[in-house]
């Protein structure tokens, strides 16, 4: 019997079949030369020098919970974003399962200048060459989905683009996947069969991820994701490590994702902690 993320696949590799058919990747990349020569906006830089770290999502809707915001609009939601202090946009362009188009990624790139991460399933290179016409700076590598190979050569064919990545484990064993072209290593408080959350998993995997990374000044930005939705927890994962943290569900399904944000961030910067994030 498959689980969530099987069907998922599944019907990311028909959907990808689709589009290649439809339009070839060299009439893809011609058709966009223009998002091949525009400089991107470094996600892991970003991440390395901000006091927040904050990811914010932009999606209308999950496998585990329905329709979240079914009327959200890009153009509202990713510049009050980017004003309300978001470091990073994380945009899923998955529609049967997210509610997210490339029109949504496409439209975001004209209106802000923080990094766009495209977050989908990537599971062909086509993927790769797509996401950079679209306007993404960064794409997402699912390790329990690709093999380590796959992650080598998708995260060298994403770097040739220009673009940084961000590897995604979620159990001990994915950080077989880790390879020089990561910028940042995820964990998934979410599993991806189940879609059960817990904020654990951060700190069960902190110190085998730092391990792996290494400490030089090259090495990956610790990224938590998924299930964050308080100052505390997140002050507690940046003191273990982290540097990026990726939300979504807290602010999509407010009324106005933006000022939640902002507030959340206002909390994180004046409330007194040992250590503000």
């Amino acid at each position: 019997m498959m689980d969530i993320l099987d069907k998922i696949i599944e019907n990311k590799r028909k959907e990808v079949a689709s589009q290649k058919q439809t339009i070839s990747l060299k009439k893809m990349i011609d058709a966009n030369a223009h998002n091949f020569v525009r400089p991107v906006y470094s996600m892991r830089d970003a991440l390395a020098n901000s006091q927040s770290g904050i990811i914010a999502e932009f999606k209308r809707k999950s496998p585990s919970k329905g329709w979240i915001f079914p009327d959200a609009k890009i153009e509202d939601i990713a510049p009050a974003y980017e004003s309300g202090g978001a470091t990073a946009c994380s945009i899923l362009t998955d529609w049967d399962y997210f509610g997210g188009t490339h029109t949504d990624l496409i439209q975001a790139r004209d209106l802000v200048k923080i990094p766009l991460l495209r977050k989908d399933f990537v599971i062909d290179e086509y993927q790769i060459y797509q996401a950079r016409a679209i306007g993404a700076d960064a794409i997402l590598l699912i390790a329990s989905v690709l093999t380590a190979n796959e992650c080598l050569n998708f995260a060298k064919k994403a770097h040739e683009l220009s673009m940084n990545v961000l590897l995604e484990i979620h159990s001990e064993k994915e950080l077989r996947c880790l390879n020089q072209y990561i910028d940042m290593l995820g964990v998934n408080n979410r599993n991806l069969g189940t879609f059960d959350v817990s904020v654990d998993n951060s700190f069960r995997l902190v110190e085998k991820m730092k391990k792996e990374a290494g400490d030089d000044q090259n090495a990956p930005v610790l990224v938590s994701e998924s299930g964050l939705s308080d100052i505390q927890t997140i002050r507690e994962l940046r003191n273990a490590g982290f540097q990026g943290f990726l939300i979504g569900e807290m602010f999509m399904k407010t009324t106005n994702p933006g000022q939640t944000l902002r507030q959340l961030i206002e909390q994180s910067l004046y409330e007194k902690y040992e250590r503000p994030i």
